[in-house]
């Protein structure tokens, strides 16, 4: 029998760990926490998940009920494996350890140059229609295929390493092409001569939306996981960390060469906006996508660092923000354009939510950060509230319009996501529920933002007679 929780090298329990959740939970915990050590990847840990789901079947098909078959066969597959068998014996006594493990096998080193390879192909293909896109000289056409001119070579990759099936890749293409063609092909009208009209421009922003959900089912390989989705909303805030050094990287170093070039009177500038930027640009997505999945454990120590630093700031901000409102009088005379910052401010605020929560440790105790984000949600929440009064009242005085929808729409997306989470939080602050159940209602909810986005891109242009 091990020790109390006191004991050197030892972590103490957290709280919530002797609550018994459904099997699907209980399997979803097995899988994250393999998941943390950093040698296992997501296939391993599908391998040892399909290995453990058919044990359990077993176990159950011979009486035993659903914890009891967990379990048993969490414990018989620790003769398997040093992974299964920590985590056996670890589980059973109710404590938590840090596990270390040997280096990767050479098999993975040649699997991962591999992948490389392949990824290496696919960016030098999607720079080659990125230029072609570039060579057209159409605004319009740059903004409506923009994202499908990336993001389907970056499913393909995901699709390779995952090795999905091919009903899987054709479903995948089948979902993306629909919207990318409506964009593509609707009889958008353009008012006065003077540029695409609103309906097109909500259909372009809002097909990368839809596409990057597709990719998280490329990425997951089971969508119906939700261990497997909120990998792909940690997946999405290292992206977006990797892309953003990438990119202040990769502008210093380009700043330096030009300038270089320059003192011997030679210019770069074709060099540049012919070739350099059409493969630079999503060269440096794909880099930053590998990047991620070779090397987690360098961003996940970043990740509570960055969540801390600026959940404070962003408090503070929606605040101020929320004061400002309040006080500027009659919400019918509130700007447009201050209702569209404040809908990217809200988009920002839950952004930085999902990014903390997946972060966290959901068998980690109630911290005083988990009250600040509530506080954070609760503010958020007043102030969608403000917005959506603002937006109620001047579509009441000046009428519909695409715009207006479309904004009142995703306001009430994000209340219902706001609320929820909030409600969740304060379950778990008071003791009343696990911080499993926040994670899986994010990861629930984020279809919901696809199916906007898709009525957005399919439905508006037509109900708006396209304009």
């Amino acid at each position: 029998m091990s020790g109390g929780p006191d004991e050197p090298g030892q972590a103490p329990t957290p709280a919530g760990l002797d609550e018994r959740g459904t099997l699907e939970e209980q399997i979803d915990l097995w899988r994250s926490w393999v998941l943390r050590r950093h040698a296992i990847t997501p296939d391993d840990a599908e391998e040892l998940e399909d290995n453990l789901r058919g044990r359990v079947d077993d176990l159950r098909a011979g009486g035993l009920d659903d914890d009891e078959a967990f379990l048993v066969a969490v414990k018989r597959m620790g003769g398997l494996d040093a992974v299964s068998r920590e985590f056996a014996r670890e589980h059973s006594e109710r404590l938590w350890r840090q596990l270390v493990l040997v280096p990767d096998e050479p098999a993975a080193t040649t699997t991962r140059l591999r992948d490389l390879g392949v990824l290496i192909a696919l960016a030098g293909a999607c720079g080659l229609v990125v230029k072609a896109l570039l060579g057209a000289r159409d605004d319009t056409l740059l903004l409506a295929n923009a994202a499908v001119a990336v993001l389907p070579f970056l499913a393909a990759y995901f699709a390779w390493s995952r090795r999905l099936p091919a009903r899987v890749v054709v479903a995948l293409v089948a979902l993306a092409a629909a919207p990318a063609l409506a964009v593509n092909l609707y009889p958008f009208a353009s008012p006065a001569n003077d540029g695409p009209g609103m309906t097109f421009v909500l259909a372009a922003t809002h097909l990368p939306v839809v596409l990057w959900l597709l990719l998280g089912v490329a990425y997951t390989g089971r969508w119906r996981s939700h261990a497997r989705r909120m990998d792909f909303v940690r997946f999405t805030g290292e992206l977006l960390i990797y892309l953003t050094l990438i990119a202040i990287g990769g502008s210093m170093l380009l700043g330096l060469t030009v300038a270089m070039f320059g003192v011997v009177n030679v210019s770069l500038e074709p060099f540049v906006e012919d070739w350099l930027m059409p493969f630079a640009g999503p060269g440096a997505l794909f880099v930053a996508a590998w990047l991620v999945e070779a090397k987690k454990s360098v961003v996940e120590n970043m990740a509570p660092v960055l969540t801390r630093v600026f959940t404070p700031l962003t408090v503070v901000m929606l605040a101020a923000t929320l004061v400002v409102l309040l006080a500027h009088g009659s919400l019918v005379s509130v700007d447009r354009e201050l209702l569209i910052l404040m809908d990217a401010v809200l988009v920002l605020v839950l952004a930085l939510l999902l990014y903390s929560i997946s972060a966290r440790d959901p068998l980690a105790p109630r911290t005083w950060f988990d009250g600040l984000q509530l506080v954070l949600v609760v503010v958020a929440v007043a102030v969608n509230a403000v917005a959506l009064s603002a937006m109620v009242s001047r579509t009441a005085e000046f009428g519909w319009t695409a715009n207006k929808t479309a904004a009142l729409g995703l306001n009430l997306v994000l209340l219902v996501h706001l609320v929820g989470t909030g409600w969740l939080v304060w379950r778990f602050l008071r003791g009343a529920g696990g911080f499993g159940a926040v994670e899986r209602w994010q990861t629930r909810y984020l279809p919901v933002y696809a199916a906007w986005a898709a009525v957005v891109v399919l439905v508006f242009p037509p109900v708006f007679a396209f304009v």
